[in-house]
């Protein structure tokens, strides 16, 4: 981007340098045009001559710099806002150039603004990121013109200026507020009638018309000769954990994202909503051996600890071992929980070495499944055949779209729940399993 810049003056330079050399050209071809040229060329020089010392009369004529959050949130639009000063004492043009980090590929980020004297304007752009790690910013180049306009003075700011990107925090705060407010249904999650009694206990109080009279707590009326009813609460502090699977078929891309990527994000927003619920959160991870382990707590800490294990889990290309993980969530995780295990199954045949631990674990577990459907699919399933290879990749595609919901099918002949889910909304989906297992009481 630095080198865009430089083009850029030095292209202006050239054309001011070939205009001089046309008009002296032309003068000594054309003796009548001498004087003029002569005056010409004089003039166009001091406008040079003024506009340099505009230019260049202040050491800082103009202050700019990167206004955005310490981290990126991944998969989401962050703005990135460029707050730019003049201080010189007259209106400048700037054209903003930022050099964004390499793996957005944008080589043409262009930002335009006019500025009055002692003013400032904060002109921004937005980068979605979709990879977690460490992006590093360029230089912050303002290519400045005065109102004369023939020569551009260039800026540079903050280079080398790096930001990690961490899973989907800005996700987690929009439903974090949703919870705070009740307005969970403007994320598309479902309002759940509650199924029973909640079966904890909270406090006796004095009967308010509109009551459930089953409640009524008819030892305490007679002691207080008023009635007085029982108060029950959601039960609270089970253990919620996510569990997330890194093999290879987590590495599958959709819109940018990987499968593994869609994971932890609904993975962050699934453990803030459990806490916020009253839940106790924890974490696991695998591949062809076992990752992170973090014991479901309630503790204030706990967040942040989660934000940081997944912050660094990366997926693989091997096949996960799926007989460790059975064999550790079953000496680790003693109290019954529920067990949120995000991964992949594409063929029957997959799920059918699997289904002898799942199964194991649904005894003393809770356990969710869940699955992707293959969005890329979704345009062979739709076209109109012309030829016999289209029908042929229709109907390849109608199988493994069919073969799908008999995993799921399968998991539920089993006593095991299952999401079958777009990538786009696996946390819309996943937390409405959460909370209507709540609502049934099943944790």
């Amino acid at each position: 981007m630095h080198k865009l810049a430089a083009t850029y003056l030095q292209n202006r330079l050239l054309v001011i340098c070939g205009i001089l050399i046309g008009l002296f050209a032309l003068s000594f071809s054309l003796e009548w045009l001498f004087v003029p040229a002569k005056i010409l060329v004089g003039v166009l020089f001091s406008f040079l001559v003024i506009d340099f010392v505009l230019l260049f009369m202040r050491r800082e004529g103009i202050r700019a710099r990167r206004l955005m959050g310490e981290k990126l949130s991944n998969g989401d639009e962050n703005q990135v806002t460029v707050e730019v000063h003049n201080a010189y004492p007259f209106y400048v043009t700037v054209e903003i150039l930022d050099e964004a980090p390499e793996q957005f590929q944008a080589r043409h980020l262009r930002l335009f603004g006019k500025i009055a004297p002692e003013k400032s304007i904060a002109p921004f752009y937005k980068l979605r990121p979709t990879k977690r790690g460490i992006y590093t910013f360029g230089a912050l180049n303002v290519l400045v013109t005065s109102p004369i306009g023939l020569l551009a003075r260039r800026y540079r700011f903050e280079e080398g200026r790096t930001v990690p990107v961490y899973p989907s925090f800005l996700q987690m705060r929009k439903y974090e507020l949703m919870v705070i407010s009740d307005r969970l249904q403007e994320a598309g999650l479902k309002r759940l009638r509650r199924i029973g009694q909640n079966m904890e206990f909270e406090q006796i109080r004095e009967y308010v018309t509109g009551d459930d009279y089953r409640s009524l707590n008819w030892k305490a009326t007679a002691r207080r000769n008023q009635l007085m009813i029982n108060q029950f609460q959601d039960e609270r502090s089970q253990h919620v954990y996510n569990v997330i699977d890194k093999g290879r078929a987590m590495k599958m891309p959709f819109e940018g994202l990987t499968l593994l990527d869609y994971a932890i994000n609904a993975a962050l927003v699934m453990a803030n909503v459990s806490l916020l619920k009253g839940d106790k959160a924890g974490l696991v991870t695998f591949n062809q051996r076992m990752g992170t382990v973090l014991p479901a707590e309630r503790k204030q800490a706990q967040m942040q600890k989660i934000v940081e294990a997944l912050y660094s889990q990366k997926t693989s290309y091997k096949e996960p071992d799926y007989d460790l993980l059975f064999a550790t969530l079953l000496q680790k995780i003693k109290q019954r929980s529920l067990l949120i295990i995000y991964t992949n199954f594409e063929t029957q045949l997959s799920l059918k070495r699997q289904l002898p631990g799942l199964k194991n674990l649904s005894k003393r577990h809770l356990v969710v499944v869940i699955i992707f459907k293959n969005t890329e699919l979704y345009s062979l399933l739709h076209m109109h055949p012309r030829s016999l290879e289209d029908v042929y990749l229709k109907t390849t595609a109608e199988k493994f779209m069919y073969e799908k919901d008999l995993i799921v099918r399968q998991l539920a002949q089993n006593g095991i729940h299952a999401i079958l889910t777009e990538p786009t909304h696996l946390t819309v989906n996943t937390v409405n399993k959460y909370l209507e297992l709540k609502a049934r009481h099943l944790i």
